[in-house]
């Protein structure tokens, strides 16, 4: 296996740096004494495999090359790529842990899907180009012998963003950008705008770009499914179960200023097993932080952001769950079925579901009116104070608009720039990140999944450089923002 290669090298490049869990003057400290200990001891207790008392099929792998923390599009799509992307078939065991196998309160499931070229940065514009290929082609990537093809019921009926007088100079900057990589959008007059879709009102609206080729929305639900699919028929490991702890090991560096600097390397993952009290450890050379809207709490537990302020050591990962409600309303005289995303001025939003004439829509809330996020229970009373007058004023129909359902999901929300944090820590030198996209995380997936697989096999970002998207930009306060947030 590779974890038996890999920990005896200390050669070159990301895998040696990442894999080799030994060298290179770590120790392994108590706690894995503790580890042999516990397993002696199980193989003196009675009953064997088949024994149901001592069952261990629920349990992880006692060892893993790979352990990536979420089951979401995010972490399924590296272990996608990590085993695509592998030198040899089955040279890397990759063991997804998730702690919600039903899915309930994932952001991919409470999503309402849609992908869109229409961003403020070059590197999120290429992430969505490469996805948007990926979904096109989904059954070339994800088919699975003697399964039905996966129908992703992809919609391109575009975005369209509109912008009043303020907003109007930044938006033909970013539509002149989004065309020179690749994307195919188009600005609009009110006029324009009018003729083409004669629903809207444009009053207090200056501008507007449209969306032309490979935008709209898809089931996310389906390509969850067909990514845990097609990533079990390559053998990659599940297990349900949360991670409660990182064990590392530790050496001391100096840095180019003459600085000591800690470097760790996480050696093994304990993971909690679902509706029990029992732990089981599981060796490790690589850890991937997909844990969406949680990834700063399991930051945590590796100890990142435990040291002084304005230090490296410091510097937490600024992620945190954000609470966001859809609602689903019915509309007999609503837009027809050529209708796009449309993303308001004011920033609520709206598309059709089906072809019954029913929408989805909502407007994320204001710092100030930030819903508490412990739980996901929906707020109506926004919707009707919050949303509607909004969408009313912009598409006069929707004022008989009648409510069917609402629910809430999370929003993995970066706090510092609302932008994605990709690849390795600079002092936990073995824990990468896929997280903090803020709300598009789905629509990526497919690209970061295959941007953190390259730098963990190769040791840098080879399809699209994300080298923005760094850990390292939040101690040294560059911000990478994004600012077509939805």
């Amino acid at each position: 296996m590779l974890w038996s290669a890999l920990r005896l090298s200390c050669g070159r490049g990301s895998l040696a740096r990442g894999l080799g869990t030994r060298g290179g003057g770590f120790t392994r400290g108590w706690d894995g004494k503790v580890s042999e200990i516990k397993k002696k001891i199980r193989s003196f207790l009675p009953g064997g495999a088949l024994d149901p008392l001592f069952n261990t099929s629920h349990l992880p792998p006692e060892q893993a090359d790979v352990v990536i923390v979420g089951g979401g599009v995010l972490g399924l799509s590296v272990a996608y790529w990590l085993k695509r992307l592998e030198k040899r078939q089955g040279a890397i065991r990759v063991l997804v842990v998730e702690r919600d196998h039903t899915y309930s309160q994932a952001s991919t499931g409470l999503s309402v899907g849609g992908i869109r070229q229409q961003f403020s940065l070059p590197e999120n514009i290429q992430l969505s180009l490469f996805s948007v290929n990926f979904l096109r082609n989904i059954n070339e990537y994800l088919a699975v012998s003697d399964a039905p093809p996966l129908d992703l019921q992809f919609n391109p009926s575009g975005y369209l963003l509109l912008a009043s007088e303020n907003d109007a100079a930044v938006m033909e900057s970013n539509v002149k950008m989004q065309r020179q990589e690749g994307a195919k959008v188009c600005l609009m007059s009110p006029e324009q705008l009018r003729n083409k879709f004669p629903w809207i009102n444009t009053e207090g609206v200056a501008l507007a770009s449209y969306g032309l080729e490979d935008e709209g929305w898809f089931d996310p639900w389906c390509l969850l499914q067909g990514l845990r699919q097609k990533v079990r028929s390559m053998g990659v490991l599940f297990c349900q179960g949360e991670v409660t702890r990182f064990v590392s090991s530790s050496t001391c560096m100096t840095n180019t200023s003459g600085e000591e600097v800690s470097l760790k390397r996480i050696y093994e993952v304990h993971v909690k097993m679902d509706h029990s009290l029992e732990y089981q450890p599981v060796e490790c050379a690589i850890v991937i932080n997909a844990a969406g809207a949680w990834s700063g709490q399991v930051a945590e537990l590796a100890g990142i952001g435990h040291g002084p302020p304005d230090t490296l050591q410091g510097t937490r990962l600024p992620v945190e769950p954000r609470k966001r409600y859809v609602y689903l309303w019915h509309c007999p005289q609503g837009p027809g079925l050529e209708t796009p995303l449309v993303v308001d001025t004011s920033g609520a939003y709206f598309r059709r579901e089906g072809l019954g004439n029913n929408y989805l829509g909502s407007r994320s809330p204001t710092e100030e009116e930030e819903p508490d996020p412990g739980n996901l229970e929906v707020d109506h009373a926004f919707f009707q104070d919050k949303v509607w007058p909004l969408l009313a004023q912009r598409v006069p129909a929707f004022e008989t608009l009648k409510v069917r359902s609402a629910w809430a999901g999370y929003y993995d929300y970066n706090t510092f720039d609302q932008n994605g944090v990709v690849g390795p820590h600079p002092l936990v030198v073995n824990m990468y990140f896929a997280t903090g996209f803020s709300g598009h995380g789905l629509q990526h997936a497919p690209a970061v999944g295959r941007a953190v697989a390259e730098m963990v096999l190769e040791g840098s970002f080879q399809t699209i450089d994300l080298s923005p998207f760094l850990f390292s930009r939040f101690y040294l306060s560059e911000k990478t923002e994004e600012g077509n947030i939805i």
